[in-house]
């Protein structure tokens, strides 16, 4: 059994696709595939039920589920320390993302970084904050930056920095309000709605949205890919909710105004575990970040 065997298989679990999760490993879904029928092989038991929709857990799986996190954890804490010792000029840096996360330009800031420490590996995952906040506290990762919403955050994690963007309403070129200087909730409501669906977050907190405003919408479309929403949204399937920054990227769309009281608006934070992070790769890239409170 092999380390990277068993980081397949929790991102497998995760994902509960094996498309998707190939994606976020970097590799064909055929080795992936490959990986995890090893990985049965070895263990003589089946580790996930595949059906036509998603990959789900056997009970075989769910029992190595928890002990794999903590070896990939233990293997962490082991890295660190060792890194702990030969400073920032070697090891890794795990950094984990919503996908809707426009706050910082990240690219840009792990290429600065890349430019200063070359020897430096580092390593990005792209899941729900839900996913994130896990693996945080697991030891899978280094730094997360998340879409938050009244959940209390876990007592092992530590906000670094927050993030408040405002919220608008995007709507095909051809739609009716797309015309319009600003939008209610109610007026809004009267069109079928493609919902964001990706957890805690920016689901929630439209959701929260509606039901505080007591407006109930009639949801077309659920969908977890931002670009996918945006394409559905183009093509006239409904209207959405967004942040304003992922709405004025996106041109096959209009953004307009909501008209309400608050105005709304959705936080995004940079988590790290209680006390900060103790790899000093971390620490040096959270030198790079500006951190409004």
């Amino acid at each position: 059994m092999e380390l990277r065997q068993l980081e397949h298989f929790l991102v497998v679990a995760d994902e509960g696709n094996f498309t998707r999760a190939a994606a976020l490993v970097h590799m064909s879904q055929s080795a992936l595939s490959s990986s995890i029928r090893s990985l049965e092989r070895q263990l003589s038991a089946e580790l996930f039920e595949r059906t036509t929709r998603r990959v789900l857990l056997t009970d075989a799986g769910v029992a190595l589920r928890d002990h794999a996190r903590r070896i990939i954890g233990e293997v962490a804490a082991a890295r660190l320390a060792v890194e702990s010792i030969t400073g920032v000029d070697a090891g890794t840096i795990d950094i984990g993302t919503v996908q809707t996360f426009t706050a910082i330009d990240l690219p840009a800031t792990m290429a600065l970084f890349h430019r200063h420490h070359r020897m430096v590996q580092m390593r990005l995952r792209e899941a729900t904050t839900t996913q994130l906040i896990e693996a945080l506290i697991e030891g899978e990762l280094d730094l997360a930056f998340v879409a938050l919403d009244a959940t209390p955050l876990h007592t092992s994690l530590t906000e670094v920095a927050r993030y408040d963007e405002s919220l608008v309403a995007i709507a095909g070129p051809d739609h009716p309000i797309s015309v319009k200087r600003s939008v209610d909730l109610d007026e809004l409501a009267e069109h079928g709605f493609i919902d964001f669906e990706a957890g805690p977050g920016l689901q929630t907190v439209v959701a929260d949205l509606f039901s505080a405003a007591r407006v109930q919408r009639e949801i077309t479309c659920r969908v977890g890919d931002m670009g996918r929403l945006v394409d559905l949204v183009h093509h006239g399937l409904g209207v959405a909710v967004v942040p304003a920054p992922v709405a004025h990227a996106a041109n096959l769309v209009v953004a307009v105004p909501l008209e309400t009281t608050p105005p709304a608006t959705r936080s995004l934070a940079l988590l790290s575990r209680t006390g900060g992070p103790t790899n000093p790769a971390a620490k040096r890239f959270l030198g790079l970040l500006d951190h409004p409170r």
